[in-house]
């Protein structure tokens, strides 16, 4: 039998619960088909949470303005998702400690830009270079050997599982329905419009289609003659586990960075592996991580590690996702691509994307693509 919705979300990670929540807020009926036993269990669940793309200044403009979002609303939406679910994604302003400072004027003018667009308290400024004695302040345990550090004390985090856990449970409240394990087959379409799709439980209808199906997206569209600028790249991390609060900022050298979370945990990431579809986690990748840890935090030496996963990063060239609709098909629509960074862009890419599936106005809601973007 056929099941019917006004808007079917193919992929439950970040990106779809998201847009999935501004798309039932607007009064829209959605489903979630979600191929994994649960939603929001790869990327989503495997990432760090940084409030933030790393080295933020390396971005194209479209990545800066989506961050800018974020940063702006994370705050209330972590506050509502708690008092509404009873589950608390744990966003916590830490504040960024990079220990790459070559890059300082770079960041600086970025940050002078950054800085106008988001909510800031005038007291506090958004990127200082600071000294030994201002490092061994904000960050007791960091190693000696860092001299020099750019410090963003505004820069947050969130729990990503937390996060998912509360989306979802938020998303069942407000109607949505979630359909685990159930993987889509086959697009249908006739008539520059998708009719259906196929899928592991039967047939689904909807007025409006989403593909948010991450590191899977492209080939998922191929079938749909369009070529999609994504491809999965694993990140490995490691996970150790000591007092709470025994280590405070996220810290961040030469591409490696430490999360401390509020109860203690703290996790160490991450690698950058073009492996296809292999989520299989490498000693060599525990070995790396480890190192790195150690070299900025030495106690970590003695910490035990807990846990060591991968996940597969939905890459895009520059990192810059794909919000649109598909160029063949008028009620399809696409948000995919967003590498390392679809928490902190999460929130911009679903307004648009919904706003794109509701047919709303574009000059408002401005197409994104790798190869071609606008300011929001």
């Amino acid at each position: 039998m056929e099941k019917k919705t006004d808007t079917i979300v193919i992929g439950g990670g970040i990106i779809g619960l998201l847009t999935a929540r501004e798309l039932v807020m607007s009064g829209q009926s959605v489903t979630i088909l979600e191929r994994n036993p649960g939603a929001g269990l790869e990327s989503s669940w495997a990432g760090g949470g940084i409030l933030s793309p790393l080295y933020p200044w390396r971005y194209p403009e479209a990545v800066t303005d989506l961050s800018v979002i974020g940063h702006n609303e994370y705050p209330e939406l972590a506050a509502d998702l708690f008092q509404a679910t009873g589950i608390d994604p744990e966003f916590i302003r830490s504040g960024h400690l990079v220990l790459d400072t070559e890059e300082y004027e770079q960041a600086r003018l970025w940050a002078m830009e950054f800085s106008k667009k988001i909510l800031l308290d005038s007291k506090v400024k958004f990127l200082s270079r600071i000294g030994c004695e201002e490092i061994a302040l904000i960050e007791p345990e960091l190693s000696e050997n860092f001299l020099n550090a750019m410090w963003l004390p505004l820069i947050g985090q969130v729990r990503n599982p937390r996060l998912v856990k509360a989306l979802i449970k938020d998303l069942i409240l407000k109607g949505v329905k979630i359909k685990t394990r159930t993987s889509v087959e086959r697009i249908n379409s006739r008539a520059g419009k998708v009719i259906s799709v196929e899928t592991s439980d039967g047939k689904w209808s909807a007025d409006n289609y989403l593909v948010t199906a991450g590191a899977w997206s492209a080939s998922l569209l191929k079938e749909t003659g369009m070529s999609l600028d994504v491809e999965p790249v694993r990140g490995q991390m490691i996970l150790f586990k000591t007092d709470p609060e025994r280590l405070r900022r996220i810290i961040m050298n030469n591409g490696k960075y430490l999360i401390p979370r509020r109860d203690g945990h703290i996790l160490a990431g991450s690698t950058l592996e073009y492996v296809g579809f292999n989520k299989e986690t490498t000693d060599s990748a525990y070995q790396e991580l480890w190192q790195a840890a150690v070299n900025m935090v030495p106690f970590l030496k003695t910490t035990p590690v807990v846990k060591h996963w991968a996940g597969l990063r939905p890459g895009s060239t520059n990192a810059v996702p794909t919000i649109d609709r598909h160029p063949e098909l008028e009620n399809l629509v696409i948000c995919s691509g967003h590498f390392r960074n679809g928490v902190i862009l999460g929130l911009g890419s679903a307004q648009l994307a919904a706003k794109l599936v509701t047919n709303g106005d574009l000059l408002l809601s401005n197409k994104i693509t790798a190869s071609s973007y606008s300011a929001l």
